[in-house]
């Protein structure tokens, strides 16, 4: 079995694990102000958070690096609408409003989170080759 999970730096780990829960109704299952995992409801790896300039990684030092250069988080869930919702409850901005994804046929929206990565949220697919 191979199994991705996504790391990403942050500015604050805390603020950005509420941000997380907030919108995505995730938990956190590892905690701190330098590193942590969130988790979905069946206790997927959704995204790990770490700290800027902690433990050396060589991709992680420089804050200043606009961050998510060359990367989309693309989201696929059964929950698209409940997290549009939490999101307008948040006022967050929206980079794009929900719109049909001619390639996936699937409905998404886009938007970045508190560091400035960028987000795709879409309807669940399975990828056809």
């Amino acid at each position: 079995m191979i199994k991705v999970d996504p790391i990403i730096a942050v500015k604050d780990i805390e603020a950005s694990s509420k941000w997380y829960q907030e919108v995505f109704r995730c938990r956190s299952r590892h905690g701190g102000n330098k590193f942590d995992i969130l988790v979905s409801e069946n206790d997927d790896v959704l995204i790990c958070l770490h700290k800027w300039g902690e433990h050396g990684h060589p991709t992680m030092i420089n804050p200043a690096i606009a961050p998510g250069n060359g990367l989309i988080l693309y989201f696929r869930t059964n929950n698209l609408n409940d997290i549009r919702q939490n999101v307008e409850k948040m006022r967050y901005p929206i980079e794009e409003e929900i719109q049909l994804n001619p390639n996936s046929t699937k409905n998404e929206f886009s938007l970045r989170d508190p560091d400035g990565y960028y987000w795709t949220i879409s309807e669940f697919h399975e990828y056809k080759g």
